[in-house]
């Protein structure tokens, strides 16, 4: 189906929570002399045995006046198998032969240093990286001059990625400032086959024929729609971030209608509100998938992802540094007409998994759809019931009302109009702002 004929598809001071284990990628370099050591090892290493000077914030130990280094998930979109996508020319459901792609990342955290995971989780052969890199986006797909750095997989520019696994860079030193947007670009020299990717962002990305991981200009670069290759960049971050929120939900949460290459979606507006919080705060996570589903996937259409249950692992519980998930699906469900009860019993389920993480969970309400191609009286009865359970059963940690923030104070049903992108079901920018601003900050910082 068409974006405008699927379900949710999209073309587009206070304590902080504690955590009972681990989780995210390898276990995680400490800063102070450890990371001076290892960064200046790999960039000389990496860039023809001269290593730059490491910056004064990652030298020294740990003392009365410092906090230790945090490495969180400052970007991790969700992956999917790559599929032909009838309306988008992305090369997924191709692969990349003797290519470069570069993905555009708006990170939601700063730091002093950077690593990148390549994926090749949906691949169906071992994935060969002939060169990786990352930088601060100058503009389009050119790079700040200075900040390129060639990224290496213990010690090595290449790495071989087996079907179904990941692979995580070494650490480099690269000063990122929050809300900023990195490049990252891998290149492939030979076959992949179908590519792991994440297809409906809005935001441009960019593709080269051969190897230009490495180079700083745009030269050679066309525009390609999709996240293809790279899941997640972890930042070791200023001293305030504490950990990081995941965002686990559907095309409202992926990319909706919002403005391309804006970042205007939902989870974007949060992380600025947390950015600019005083004290300890988070970043953010989006781990939405346009068109997904929290119990069943979508047969045939690959390109929206496994359901939620399916991915709680991968896309939530394994993001460096989480320390809290707010859940926000259903709607696709809704429109298939799953009975409430299911829907509830498959959310009852998520916060048992999420709970036994040591994690606490937020749950979203379902936004109004009145008038769009879902509305049915049945499906409203199923989003009347779904609503009601989230808010009055206590089985969530906290409750955001999406719902209320966004609907038409004349028809609770419908989305406001000052809210409504125009096909009654996805807001539009105004719209996710105000999602943002449903989320009590100070609830979710106290969990």
């Amino acid at each position: 189906m068409r974006p405008s004929e699927n379900h949710t598809g999209s073309s587009n001071s206070a304590a902080p929570v504690r955590r009972t284990r681990s989780a995210g990628w390898t276990a995680a370099i400490s800063g102070g002399a450890v990371l001076a050591i290892t960064v200046a090892a790999t960039l000389a290493a990496t860039n023809g045995g001269a290593a730059p000077p490491v910056p004064a914030a990652a030298t020294g130990p740990a003392g009365p006046d410092r906090h230790p280094a945090t490495w969180v998930a400052a970007w991790a979109p969700s992956p999917v198998e790559g599929s032909t996508i009838p309306w988008s020319d992305c090369p997924a459901g191709d692969g990349l032969t003797n290519q470069t792609v570069r993905n555009v990342a708006f990170v939601s955290a700063g730091g002093r240093a950077v690593r990148v995971r390549i994926t090749n989780t949906f691949g169906t052969r071992e994935l060969t990286v002939g060169r990786a890199s990352v930088a601060v986006q100058h503009d389009g797909a050119s790079a700040v001059p200075g900040s390129m750095r060639v990224l290496t997989f213990g010690g090595s520019h290449e790495v071989t990625v087996a079907a179904g696994g990941r692979a995580l860079s070494d650490p480099v030193p690269l000063r990122v400032a929050a809300l900023s947007t990195l490049l990252v670009s891998v290149y492939v020299p030979e076959p992949t086959g179908p590519v792991t990717n994440h297809p409906f962002t809005a935001q441009g990305n960019h593709l080269a024929a051969g190897d230009r991981a490495a180079a700083p200009t745009a030269d050679g670069y066309a525009d390609t729609p999709c996240w293809m290759l790279v899941d997640g960049i972890d930042v070791q971050a200023d001293p305030r971030v504490v950990g990081s929120v995941v965002a686990l939900g559907d095309s409202i949460t992926d990319t909706g209608n919002t403005t391309g290459n804006a970042n205007r979606r939902w989870p974007d507006y949060l992380a600025r509100r947390l950015h600019d919080q005083r004290g300890p705060t988070l970043s953010v996570v989006n781990a939405g998938l346009g068109g997904n589903r929290l119990l069943a996937p979508r047969d045939g259409e690959p390109y929206w992802g496994v359901p939620a249950l399916a991915r709680l692992e991968r896309d939530v519980y394994a993001q460096t540094g989480v320390r809290a998930v707010i859940l926000l699906e259903g709607t696709n469900d809704i429109g298939y007409s799953a009975p409430a009860a299911d829907i509830i019993a498959g959310y009852r389920q998520v916060i048992a998994q999420t709970r036994a993480q040591g994690l606490p969970i937020l749950g979203g309400t379902v936004p109004p759809f009145g008038g769009s191609f879902l509305d049915t009286p049945e499906r409203q009865e199923i989003w009347r019931d779904v609503n009601h359970w989230i808010r009055t059963s206590g089985a969530f940690d906290g409750v955001i009302d999406f719902a209320a923030a966004l609907a038409d104070p004349a028809d609770p049903t419908r989305l406001a109009t000052a809210y409504d992108s125009g096909d009654h079901l996805h807001p539009n920018d105004a719209g996710c702002a105000a999602m943002a601003d449903a989320v009590d900050l100070g609830a979710l910082l106290r969990r």
